[in-house]
């Protein structure tokens, strides 16, 4: 379910993206183009309005590959917008003074859409996207001074163009960036509603483990409770062991504090509690709280020739676990006569390192992850 939430957010973020694109390529090829060749005539320098026009595409396909690949507005984004305000600055200078507010000065309204593409979905694109619209604007203004096109009707006519362009732009911008943040929300409330279950289940588990655990050693006792009033002899050596292996395996669980244990704590408690089962005295002092992240492949090869130690052993057994953040051993001493060891050290391909001792009955063995 996360996943598909992760994947309807990617979608929003792409398409709305690509969803600026459209319009302006649109705008530029059904507008820009339109007016720029049919009225090729008009201009007082039209070759000029045709390299704006290219320029404008140049700036165009950089901001839509952007796009496409990070759904961000590029990083050069002050080189590329002084660029797209030269189109503007271009076409305007390529027009006659009477055309400065005609239908082929088409810059000062398209422009825009290209301070959408290079603003989107950065940072600071609210300021960006402002300050770009802005200067645009001023641009025309200057330009309606320096023509003396400064009475009412060709104001009226800045106004309708600016007020229109403007409130499409951001009105767009803004629109799609509160879809894209509502579902960057939804993410995060999956993500940790996820979680929540997640830790929730790893509880009702581990309660259920303990509940197991309990209900065993209360057998235990009981056992060796109803033996001692049917009157079996305290100072009889298999009596004395099964006390001890009852001592031990309550004094494990007491010690016991993690809430939610590492996959490598759980398999290793597993095989101490099938060792006990076999009348192991296996001595466990408290495994580390946090365990680090382990990479594929690293956890099977840590316990591999421990578990191996530990479920040949014959009587006695010592399980001891040391962690940092990036490393982890595991160490197994048994009276194991039987498991084959290597002279030196054996290096798996994930990187961990085993190394085995033996000395009179009993096998020492030792596996360490060191991380980078």
């Amino acid at each position: 379910m996360t996943e598909e939430i992760e994947q309807i957010a990617r979608r929003y973020a792409r398409y709305t993206a690509l969803g600026a694109v459209v319009i302006a390529g649109v705008w530029h090829v059904g507008y820009d183009l339109t007016v720029t060749v049919t009225g090729w005539d008009t201009f007082r320098w039209p070759w000029l309005a045709a390299g704006a026009w290219v320029l404008y595409s140049v700036i165009f396909v950089i901001g839509a590959l952007s796009l496409s690949r990070t759904s961000s507005g590029p990083g050069r984004i002050r080189e590329l917008a002084l660029a797209a305000l030269l189109v503007d600055i271009a076409v305007i200078v390529a027009c006659r003074p009477g055309e400065l507010l005609g239908i082929s000065d088409w810059a000062w309204g398209s422009v825009g859409w290209l301070g959408v593409m290079l603003a989107w979905n950065r940072p600071r694109w609210r300021a960006e996207l402002i300050a770009f619209l802005a200067a645009n604007a001023g641009i025309m203004l200057v330009a309606m001074a320096v023509a003396g096109s400064f009475d009412r009707v060709s104001i009226a006519k800045y106004l309708v163009v600016i007020a229109g362009g403007v409130t499409m732009q951001l009105g767009y911008t803004a629109g799609c960036h509160l879809l894209r943040t509502r579902a960057e929300e939804t993410v995060l409330l999956a993500r940790r509603l996820a979680a929540d279950d997640a830790w929730r289940e790893s509880a009702q588990r581990i309660h259920a483990d303990r509940l197991r655990r309990y209900e065993a050693i209360r057998d235990v006792a009981e056992s060796l409770l109803t033996q001692l009033a049917d009157g079996a002899d305290p100072g009889d050596p298999r009596v004395r062991v099964d006390c001890t292996a009852g001592a031990m395996r309550l004094r494990r669980l007491i010690t016991e504090r993690e809430d939610v244990p590492d996959e490598l704590v759980s398999v290793l408690r597993a095989r101490i509690d099938a060792a006990e089962r076999r009348q192991v005295l296996v001595t466990a002092p408290p495994f580390g709280e946090s365990m680090p992240a382990l990479p594929e492949g690293v956890r099977e090869d840590l316990l591999r020739a421990p578990v191996r130690a530990l479920d040949g052993a014959r009587s006695r057994a010592r399980v001891t676990v040391s962690a940092m953040s990036t490393m982890v051993s595991v160490a197994v001493v048994a009276d194991n006569e039987e498991l084959p060891i290597s002279p030196t050290p054996v290096r798996e391909a994930s990187g961990v390192v085993v190394t085995y001792q033996r000395q009179g009955g009993e096998v020492w063995v030792n596996s360490i992850w060191e991380g980078s």
